[in-house]
Order: C-alpha cells, then structure tokens, then sequence
C-alpha cells in the first residue's frame, strides 16, 4: 500500500536536506518571524515532486497520542488512566503543576507552524503549471492529482485551527502570509470566528475531495477525503455546541451540529458500514470505519512504554482505572454494575459469560486479572503475583493497557526487538454516529424527530447502530428514558466505545464535569494460597486537583509578552 509520508523518500539525498529544512523558514513557533528563502521557495514550487513534498510536510503534523505527554498517553490525565511514574509531566495536569509559564501539551507553536506551512503553499499553489513536465506523457494525471492538494491543505489548515481552539479558545485567525511587521501583532479572533472559518474551509474541501483514493488515479491512500472533511466539520460543530462553548444551551448550535453529522451519516454511512469487530479498528490500515488516520514509522515505543513489569523489558506506563473499568455495562441487561437488577457479580467481575457477563469492549481494551497477553502468559494483578507489587513500579490501579498496544511485538532487549505499524485512528465512524446522537438528544431527546433530514434517525437509533456492532452486540438503549439519562448513558458509550483515542481529555472539558473525576480508583487484588478466591479491595489511587481554569489551555506566557494583543485565558 502506498503511503504519502513515504514520498521523500524517493528524492534525492540534496533535495531532501532541502525539504528538511522547511519548517526553519516558517520558524519555530507562530511569534518568531524567519525571511523564508525565496530561491529554494520558488524551486521547490516549480516541480511537482517537490511541491508534493511540501504537502506531506503539513499532513506530518495530524495528531496522535502515543506516548504524547512525556512518555504517558493523555487519557493519563483523565479519570480513565493513572500513568504510574510520578516524574512523568504529564502528572502536572492532575497536581495542579502547570502554568502557562510551565506550560503542557504547548501545541501553540507547533499548530502556527503547520497552519504558515499551509499558507506558503496555498499562496503559490492556483498559480503551479510546471512546465518542465508539460510533456510528460502522465501530465494530465499528474495535474488532476494535484488539483486536490490545495484542497487537502485547506483541509489540514483547518484541522489544525480546530487543535488550537479545543486547548486554547480565542486564538488568531492567519490565512495569509505575514509580514515581519504583522507577524507579532496579529489580534485573536473569537473561537466561534474561527469555528465558522474551519465550517467554510471543511464545506470547501468535501466538495472537491474524493471519498477514497483507493481507486482515484494514484491510488495514494492515507490522504484527506471528502469524509475526513465532512467528520471535522461535524466534530467542530459538536464541541461549538457544547457547554464549555453554548453555556445557554442554546438549540441552534446543536442542530447545526446534528445537520453536520447526519450529512456524513446519509452520503458516506455505506462506505464506513457495516461496522467490523471492535478490536480491528486500531493499528489496521483496513479498517471500514477508519476516515482518516495518522500513521507513524514502523516502531516498538507505545508498547516498550507500556508492557507490564513482570514481562522481559516491561516498563508499565499508562495504566486504566477502576473508573473506567466500572464503566463497562453487563452484556446480557445492557445495564451498569451498579443498577438494580444488573446482573453484576462483585466476585467475579470481569465475567465474559453468563448472566454476569460485562461488555465484550472491556477485555478488548484492558488487560486485568487473568487475561491472557502473550500466549501462554496470564496477567497477575493479584499481592505478590507476576504483574503486581512487590516488584516495583507495577500499576497503581489493578490494570493494564491493551486497546492500542501490538502484542506481537517483542520488548525483551535480549531478544530481536520487533516493530509494527501504528495507526492512530483521527475519525472514525463510530465517533459520527454517537456526535450525532448527542446533538439529537439536546434538541429532540432520545426518540424524537427534526426535520428531513434528522426525520428518520433518531438519537438512540444511532447510538443503538454502534452497540450492534460485531462482536459487542450490546442491548439495545431502551425506550422511554429521558433526555437527562440518555445524556448519561450516552457520555458513558462514548467513554467505552472511544477509549484511549484522546477524547475523554476534551469530553470533560467540553461538558464541563471536571470537578466530578478527580477521584482516581483502583482495586488491591489478594489471592488465597490454599483456595485460590481471589478477594477484590477498591481502593482509592488518588485525588486531583481541578480549577475551572484548566477548561482551557494557558497561552504560552513567551507568546503574550511578544505580542501585547494577546489576551491571556482566564485564571492563568
């Protein structure tokens, strides 16, 4: 399968060092101005391999979160996970230990870059002919090709606004190239001027980007579709309309919102569906479901961080709380553990058969107490057990990772390392279909109707499609519940469906419910030497700190002293 990140590699060695150097004459971050070199600009804008080159630069910056925060994914910082070395950085999110002088997660600098990236090439990019190939005999191939790529970075430079408006709010609007005179005195826009910006740019895009590349004239997968701009809009509508965002709740923003996703749904739901097996849907390039995805070199770091002591090379990082563990509802009631008539089984909690059997996506995505994790070894989590204290730095929490992790791979250092490819999945389907059904229940309720097109799925129906799928087969939300235990049961489905794909950091944010997961829970797990009864002791691992300030990101401080126009967020 082609790739697009693999292009430079086709170039020599020269024009590489060239390509290379890029990003310097943009400059590091959004405030420093570099004078761009124009003699290796225009070069490098006068041949198509090159100018494609500068593309994939930009598509170089989509997100991820492997190992994002200092060694530790960001659901680290959630009520979903505990990273278990204290030094890690990530661990200021939950004390309370950043500011925006000692800031984390500064994408500030990062996002500019990319988006300046963006603008040289859309500046040059409607003027491009290269007329050293006009004779080419794939000529017009090559040109009906590159007619999309001002497209895609419309694309990517929207993608990359919505990144900065998530941590930040207010941040400036730059669609041109600036002036050293300008650069550092560029006033911030409001976040819904720029909401309705990245709204016309993803419009833009979907209208002349293909649905696949699949079977388009180079057949270069991994690009920006039609659906990954139809997937962003909808995304970007859906937090404007959230609480953090709409704090009168307005209707309005969530029927633009549900019109969004219900476009996606109607005009591309049959190239996503049916929806395969849950654990297919991470690091697998040939997923149906995945829209767009950010694919990383073949390597071992997301699993040498995160294998268990007790396996040869183990490290242990991130680790899932008993929070989320008890977020997994039971598979035969379709209700949680602590329901009445459930079904739940306080001494054999992690049942998979039975009456107290819990949700099929829990030992998919958690490695607990007698799971099986390369074969023939079983995890023990149990006092004295293989994966448990008293060796050191073993989980804080009872569990293990293993949605994102690649068993396969061998991180004993005695041993021939493995590697394998990573896939971290942008949009995916699923996500569509429950942002939908949230913007639904806000204006409708669960089983109410708007109008053509948000006439013929209501919000459980969607969210119902999502449960259904292979090899989870959920029952069904049940009829009659209210518009508030909808929104419960449906921010739970969210949390289990997408766990660990970096959306429960910004689900929080958006609803505003931080104050409500700063107790972080874990389970002491004792084995009986003579019975084997392994006995359960909730416990609790941690309390975090929480200010109403940290909805939002800090400005970085370096930033605001440069440019006085700058307005820092409240509270930092």
């Amino acid at each position: 399968m082609k790739k697009i990140y693999s292009y430079i590699l086709k170039f020599p060695k020269s024009l590489i060092a060239v390509l290379l150097l890029i990003p310097l004459f943009w400059g590091c971050h959004f405030l420093d101005y570099t004078e761009y070199d124009s003699n290796n600009e225009n070069y490098m804008l006068s041949y198509i391999d090159p100018t494609k080159s500068i593309l994939t630069n930009i598509y170089t910056y989509l997100p991820k979160d492997y190992n994002s925060v200092d060694g530790a994914i960001r659901s680290s910082a959630t009520d979903d996970a505990e990273h278990v070395w204290d030094a890690s950085a990530v661990q200021r999110f939950n004390n309370g230990g950043w500011s925006a002088i000692n800031p984390l997660d500064d994408q500030w600098g990062r996002m500019y870059t990319a988006i300046r990236a963006a603008n040289v090439f859309l500046d040059k990019a409607d003027t491009l002919t290269f007329p050293a190939i006009k004779y080419a005999v794939n000529y017009k191939d090559l040109m009906q090709a590159y007619a999309l790529y001002p497209y895609e970075a419309r694309f990517l430079r929207a993608m990359y606004y919505f990144e900065l408006i998530k941590r930040y709010g207010n941040v400036p609007l730059d669609t041109v190239r600036l002036t050293p005179e300008l650069v550092n005195n560029v006033k911030p826009n409001s976040y819904d001027e720029v909401v309705k910006f990245i709204v016309r740019e993803c419009d833009s895009a979907a209208v002349k980007l293909p649905v696949t590349f699949s079977t388009f004239i180079s057949k270069e997968t991994g690009r920006a579709t039609k659906g990954a701009a139809m997937a962003l809009k909808a995304r970007t509508l859906l937090y404007a309309a959230s609480p953090l965002h709409n704090p009168s709740n307005g209707a309005a923003k969530w029927i633009t919102a549900a019109y969004a996703s219900k476009a996606l749904i109607d005009q591309l739901g049959a190239s996503y569906t049916p929806l395969a097996a849950y654990n297919t849907t991470w690091n697998n390039l040939t997923s149906k479901e995945l829209i767009l995805e950010t694919r990383q070199a073949d390597d071992r770091a997301f699993e040498a961080a995160n294998t268990a002591v007790g396996y040869n090379g183990g490290n242990t990082g991130t680790c899932p709380t008993q929070n989320l563990i008890d977020a997994y509802e039971m598979k035969t009631s379709g209700k949680g553990i602590l329901e009445a008539g459930s079904g739940y089984d306080p001494a054999n909690p992690y049942s998979t058969s039975g009456a107290s059997a819990r949700d099929p996506r829990l030992d998919m995505t958690i490695l607990r107490n007698g799971s099986i994790w390369k074969t023939p070894l079983v995890i023990q989590t149990f006092q004295g057990g293989l994966n448990a204290a008293p060796r050191p730095n073993t989980t804080k929490t009872g569990y293990y990772i293993k949605k994102l992790m690649v068993e396969s791979i061998v991180v004993d250092p005695s041993l021939t390392l493995g590697t394998a490819r990573h896939v971290w999945p942008v949009f995916r389907y699923t996500e569509v279909l429950l942002n939908y059904a949230e913007a639904m229940n806000e204006v409708y309720g669960p089983d109410g109707a708007g109008p053509a097109p948000l006439d013929n799925l209501t919000a459980r129906a969607a969210v119902n499609i999502v449960r259904a799928r292979t090899g989870v087969a959920m029952p069904a939300f049940p009829t009659g519940m209210t518009q508030s235990t909808f929104r419960d049961k449906l921010r739970n489905e969210r949390r289990v469906e997408l766990a660990f794909e970096d959306h429960r950091f910004w689900d929080i944010r958006r609803w505003k419910i931080g104050p409500s997961t700063t107790t972080i829970k874990g389970v002491d797990l004792t084995k009986d030497p003579v019975t084997g009864v392994i006995t359960y002791t909730p416990k609790v691992v941690e309390t975090r700190v929480w200010d109403d300030k940290m909805y939002l990101y800090p400005i970085p401080q370096n930033e605001v002293f440069v440019n006085k126009n700058l307005v820092q967020n409240a509270g930092w």
